[in-house]
């Protein structure tokens, strides 16, 4: 992987971690791509393309109507796409994301795979799954690994039916 590619990388761990005092919007001003020193981000104003940029990713994962209250109010699964949005305002080129759905509701599940599927359009987008009905619905190339090592690569319709996932997975 290139080197370019990873310093604009940007990764979101299974349990969503925001700010739940502050308010949606505080959260993705305070995840804007800027400088994160103590006095740059003290004295630091958001200008009208950062303003825009948090309205783009409000609309983008969802959350315009929940802007002004705080994040501690929000579902499990709307704390997710929050946490997806304050990466989105890093203007990263990759995401990783581990285990997006785990604890969500259904509906909620559609409207993560929804979310990412959107993105991948303008980003390359690594997603780390255990569900594979949610695998299945976002998947274009599904990675298996076992051990630290790439075990079968391809379409999902390939790795399930690849013998070494079968044995290894499934005990057969």
């Amino acid at each position: 992987m290139n080197r370019r590619l990873l310093k604009r990388a940007s990764r979101k761990f299974q349990k969503p971690t925001v700010f739940e005092n502050l308010t949606v919007i505080q959260n993705l001003e305070l995840a804007t791509a800027q400088d994160k020193r103590v006095w740059p981000l003290l004295m630091a104003r958001l200008g009208g393309e950062q303003r825009d940029h948090i309205d783009e990713v409000l609309g983008v994962i969802g959350l315009v109507k929940l802007a002004a209250d705080p994040a501690g109010k929000l579902s499990h699964g709307q704390k997710q796409w929050l946490e997806i949005g304050m990466l989105l305002m890093q203007k990263p080129a990759l995401l990783l994301v581990d285990e997006p759905v785990a604890g969500m509701t259904h509906q909620e599940m559609e409207r993560t795979a929804e979310l990412l599927i959107s993105l991948a359009g303008k980003h390359s987008v690594i997603v780390v799954e255990h569900d594979m009905d949610f695998v299945r619905s976002i998947a274009r190339k599904v990675t298996v690994l076992h051990q630290g090592s790439v075990l079968a690569e391809g379409s999902m319709a390939q790795v399930q039916a690849d013998p070494r996932v079968i044995e290894v997975y499934l005990g057969e």
